[in-house]
């Protein structure tokens, strides 16, 4: 209980400092978004000065307030669930933006990341508990694959598999044209059709790196003497591999995996500006192209609580596996 209240308290304050940092940051970006608003909605000419102020407080960017005043009100705001306006998708709320996409983001690349680390995880341990065999000596291409640029890979794939065999599409994140939004069996089927690509991208590249550690901490592992001692006793070869060795070889791999998996909304970007897909991190280019303060702040804020998240559940879940941890925490 003392290790859990420790980790929540370290938790608690990083997470303090994140949102002032993303209070900060956006306001020293140069541009004004009150004047991208005025633009967009068409207006010619000069506004008056109440105008802009209304445009100012809706914004939650016055100009006229306090730094610190402006601070209280978007914590505020922030504990009451109010995100404010979008600028680059006004009149729509930042909240409704992030629910929209946030979702497209988790699905491909939560599950891709997962997908990967998986797979990764499991031909790592046979490539490490078999050395010298076939699997063991694909790693080596597998990790080539890993150096290469991801958006170069990306654009490989699809012009490979998009324009000149045509297996998939080249863009979106479904048919706009025959299907409709909703819980049914076309619109699902068509969503995976479209995320195929990418997800197929997103594994290629990461898995190899996933193999790699594995294999090493399995090949590192085997060489422990309570290994030795369980293979004198007479166990199974798979009861030794899974419980002995491969539960000891995978804790590093649940740190690394911690902060890949906190990084599914900010790794986006990429992704969705490759294939154009209509994620979370198309709306953040579309939000610092427009210095659009509410969105960026949203997203950063959805950023954070991520990263911080996935690594305390797996603080936690280290802790489950490894109860040494417990005892120096």
């Amino acid at each position: 209980m003392r290790y859990l209240l420790r980790k929540i308290g370290f938790y608690a304050i990083a997470l303090w400092a994140a949102l002032t940092v993303n209070f900060i940051i956006p306001r020293l970006m140069p541009g004004n978004p009150v004047d991208l608003l005025i633009a967009k909605l068409g207006q010619r000419g000069p506004v008056s000065p109440e105008t802009r102020r209304s445009i100012e407080a809706l914004l939650g960017t016055d100009s006229d307030q306090p730094l610190l005043s402006q601070y209280g009100d978007y914590l505020h705001n922030l504990a009451t669930g109010d995100l404010g306006l979008s600028v680059s998708f006004f009149p729509a709320s930042v909240s409704s933006i992030i629910a929209q996409t946030l979702p497209w983001t988790i699905g491909l690349i939560g599950l891709s990341t997962i997908i990967s680390f998986v797979l990764g995880i499991l031909l790592g341990t046979f490539a490490g508990w078999k050395r010298g065999s076939w699997l063991d000596n694909l790693i080596p291409a597998t990790t080539m694959l890993q150096s290469v640029p991801y958006f170069w890979l990306a654009l490989i794939l699809l012009f490979l598999f998009g324009s000149v065999l045509s297996i998939f599409p080249l863009n979106g994140g479904y048919d706009v044209f025959t299907t409709v939004p909703g819980w049914n069996a076309a619109f699902l089927g068509s969503v995976l059709y479209y995320g195929t690509l990418p997800a197929l991208t997103i594994i290629i590249s990461s898995v190899g790196g996933w193999m790699l550690g594995m294999r090493n901490m399995m090949v590192s592992t085997l060489s422990e003497d309570y290994l030795v001692t369980a293979e004198a006793k007479g166990l199974r070869p798979g009861r030794i591999m899974r419980t002995y060795a491969a539960r000891n070889a995978i804790l590093p791999s649940i740190s690394g995996f911690a902060i890949s998996l906190g990084f599914v909304v900010a790794g986006s970007i990429v992704t969705e500006a490759v294939f154009s897909y209509p994620g979370i991190g198309s709306a953040l280019l579309a939000a610092v192209s427009s210095n659009d303060y509410a969105l960026m702040q949203g997203i950063f804020l959805v950023i954070t609580l991520s990263v911080l998240g996935a690594n305390f559940l797996v603080d936690v879940l280290y802790s489950v596996i490894d109860p040494r941890t417990r005892a120096r925490g």
